[in-house]
């Protein structure tokens, strides 16, 4: 621990926010975070959308089956003990965990889990249409989710693997709510959805003190959790907006961890007892030919273009510390990532490749990109790299509002953009990167293939349904690592990185999680000293 300058810590966090801050080392037992946190729109799993409520949902509640701290890439039991799936029949049959209990003291019940999974779907605001995909609607749901003794059957309309269902059960409006409590609090029919943008009524590792919108979260360790009470006795997340302001309150000892410094912040740390964690994040980012533009149709485009991209140079320097070479549609750290990097920055080769297919040079290509760092910085490097090989970007920068808006339109030539998955399974990225059934204007589709006008061979369409309806779980990743590899190879969406994070904390802080999206964001096994 630092050197102890004050003990007035406890006291300073009482005190409204705006007033000064003592000199401090933190609490024992309390981990004190910055973080800008003025993006929470709602807490209530239900509606919960934004970054910020994705962690603190997932530190609140439990879902039946769910992926946890001590390894992200595992799907482990939660609040179900154990399930049984029967492909033919469309059903995953749950055995509740004996003994689990909600932060309130309630038991949890299959009433809770009906009640949870009805809730979401009548409500019927954002993240309903995770659900909705199994094809719950408000009519069905009670024939859908039905319950005897301690078990609850979960039916499906769909040719879906079990496994794609255990996916989206184990997604964000899927956490399980207290429905005793809940019920208690519901005013003019919300199913209290008021109170619980406020309140918490979770049975996960923590349990919500107070929110106070856009200045501070304070949760306490929930004693009873199954898996073993946290080892804090609370974490407080200080709104703190400026990442100048966190980098200093970390340097001074009053907070143990800042969530939103700069590359640049980073970089400056000179403190021996502040470290610095990177986590690979979910968005992959990539360069994209839209197929309507003549001079980017032949292949030998797509190929070469893959030895133009400058992959050290940009992680080394402009993207430092935000990015990581990577070349598959599905990120690296989730079941069924394809994680090898088969090309590098060869300009030579790719004149070969071009030379030999005919294409005649110069080329010259409109490169659509979002008007901010480290997006503009990037495009030049690919200007760069690009030109190399006689193929020339002229950036066009816009808003992140105009760039998307002529993504979807088609109207672009080339696109520099990033994608993520709307929740952890790997269907949620291949169908956007490897499957396009209906190439015509008219039947637009919220996916990677479309908005390039890619006419995606029918064998890998193909593949691409087969693998989400695999009923054997380790076929069905490998499956998926098979269409990685061949978009990899031969697709005129070229994916060159995912996404890093970097958070700074005190050298005593261990434990931390922070995976590849907001959902795996877990303070459960933080210690300090």
């Amino acid at each position: 621990m630092r050197t102890l300058r004050s003990t007035l810590l406890a006291s300073a966090l009482a005190l409204p926010l705006a007033a000064p801050l003592a000199l401090a080392d933190t609490p024992e037992g309390v981990l004190v975070v910055a973080q800008n946190i003025d993006d929470i729109v709602a807490l209530d799993p239900a509606q919960a959308y934004e970054f910020t409520s994705g962690e603190l949902v997932t530190n609140l509640y439990d879902r039946l089956v769910q992926y946890d701290a001590e390894d992200t890439t595992v799907l482990a039991p939660g609040l179900a003990s154990d399930w049984e799936a029967d492909a033919e029949a469309k059903t995953i049959t749950f055995t509740l965990r004996d003994g689990a209990t909600f932060a309130s003291g309630n038991p949890v019940t299959v009433d809770d889990v009906l009640f949870s999974f009805a809730r979401v779907i009548k409500l019927n605001l954002t993240p309903a249409f995770i659900l909705t995909q199994l094809g719950w609607t408000a009519e069905n749901i009670d024939q859908m989710v039905t319950a005897e003794g301690n078990t609850v059957t979960v039916k499906y309309d769909g040719d879906f693997s079990p496994a794609f269902v255990l996916n989206v059960l184990a997604a964000r409006p899927a956490s399980i709510v207290d429905s005793v409590l809940v019920k208690e609090h519901e005013v003019d029919g919300d199913m209290g959805n008021a109170w619980l943008n406020e309140n918490s009524a979770g049975s996960g590792p923590f349990k919500l003190d107070r929110y106070a919108p856009a200045q501070m979260v304070r949760m306490s360790a929930n004693e009873g959790y199954f898996n073993g009470a946290p080892a804090l006795d609370s974490v407080i997340i200080r709104h703190v907006a400026e990442s100048a302001t966190q980098q200093l309150l970390l340097e001074k000892g009053d907070i143990d961890l800042a969530r939103n410094l700069t590359p640049d912040q980073i970089a400056s740390i000179d403190n021996a007892e502040i470290k610095v964690e990177t986590y690979p994040q979910a968005a992959v980012h990539f360069l994209s030919f839209n197929q309507k533009t003549e001079s980017l149709t032949p292949p030998a485009v797509w190929e070469a273009a893959r030895y133009l991209v400058d992959y050290e140079g940009m992680t080394n320097s402009i993207i430092k510390g935000q990015m990581d070479v990577h070349q598959a549609f599905w990120p690296k750290g989730f079941p069924g990532s394809f994680d090898e990097t088969p090309f590098t920055y060869d300009p030579e080769k790719a004149e070969q490749i071009l030379a030999d297919a005919g294409i005649e040079t110069p080329i010259t290509v409109s490169l659509d990109v979002i008007n901010a760092a480290p997006f503009t910085d990037m495009a030049q490097s690919l200007q760069a790299s690009f030109a190399d090989a006689g193929i020339n970007f002229e950036i066009l920068p816009g808003t992140g509002s105009q760039v998307i808006t002529k993504y979807r339109e088609r109207s672009h030539e080339a696109m520099l953009l990033y994608w993520g998955p709307d929740f952890m399974d790997p269907h949620s990225n291949a169908k956007a990167f490897a499957y396009n059934s209906d190439n015509s204007d008219d039947s637009y589709a919220a996916t990677t293939t479309w908005r390039n006008a890619w006419a995606v061979p029918e064998e890998l369409n193909k593949q691409t349904m087969a693998a989400l309806s695999e009923a054997d779980p380790e076929k069905r990743l490998e499956m998926y690592r098979d269409l990685q590899q061949k978009v990899q190879k031969d697709s005129p969406i070229v994916i060159m990185f995912q996404a890093a994070y970097q958070v700074a904390m005190d050298d005593d802080v261990t434990g931390y999680v922070n995976g590849a999206t907001s959902d795996f964001v877990f303070y459960r096994l933080v210690e300090k000293g």
